[in-house]
C-alpha cells in the first residue's frame, strides 16, 4: 500500500505545480507506478486514457496522504499497544486483543479527542511524539530476512 499511497499524491503535486502537464498525465501516472510498485500498464496505454482518474480520490480531488500516513501510524499504534499489552515477542506475533493494558491505553487516547494536538495523542500510545516508520520494519522484519535468505544471488527489483 504505501508506495501506491505515496504516488498518488506525487502525481497529484507534480500535476499542481505544472511540472506534469495535460499531454503528459497517462505517461507520467504510469512512470511512477513503475518506479514505486514495479508495475506497467497490462495493455498500451495514451494520453487519450486518464488512468489516474480510475482511482476516486484523483478524480474527486480528495488528497491521499492521509491514508499514508495512516498507514505508518497504525503500525507504531500496534507497537506501542504490545508494548503495553507486555509482548516481548516479535512484532508480527503481538496480540493486543482482550488486553486491558492495551484497552486502557488506546482509551487514555481516544479520550483526548480533538482536544489535544495529534503528537500528544502519539505520546500516549508509543511514547514518541514523531511519526516513526521503524514498526513497519520491525513487523515485517521476519519476512524481510526470509526473502533476502530466497532470493540470496538471485536478481531482485525492475
Amino acid at each position: 500500500f504505501l508506495p501506491f499511497g505515496l504516488l498518488i499524491d506525487q502525481w497529484r503535486w507534480k500535476v499542481f505545480s505544472g511540472e506534469i502537464t495535460p499531454a503528459e498525465y497517462n505517461k507520467a501516472w504510469w512512470e511512477l507506478r513503475t518506479k514505486y510498485q514495479g508495475i506497467a500498464p497490462p495493455v498500451e496505454r495514451s494520453e487519450a486514457d486518464f488512468d489516474p482518474g480510475a482511482k476516486y480520490h484523483v478524480a474527486a480531488n480528495v488528497p491521499y496522504t492521509r491514508y499514508f500516513l495512516a498507514h505508518i501510524l497504525q503500525f507504531q499504534f500496534h507497537r506501542g499497544l504490545a508494548q503495553a499489552a507486555g509482548c516481548h515477542e516479535p512484532l508480527h506475533r503481538c496480540s493486543i486483543y482482550d488486553n486491558e493494558a492495551a484497552g486502557a491505553k488506546l482509551d487514555k487516547m481516544l479520550a483526548m479527542g480533538q482536544s489535544r494536538p495529534w503528537p500528544d495523542a502519539l505520546e500516549a500510545i508509543d511514547g514518541r511524539r514523531e511519526m516513526d516508520a521503524s514498526a513497519i520494519l520491525d513487523y515485517f522484519a521476519p519476512l524481510k530476512q526470509w526473502l533476502d535468505e530466497q532470493n540470496q544471488g538471485r536478481p531482485t527489483g525492475w
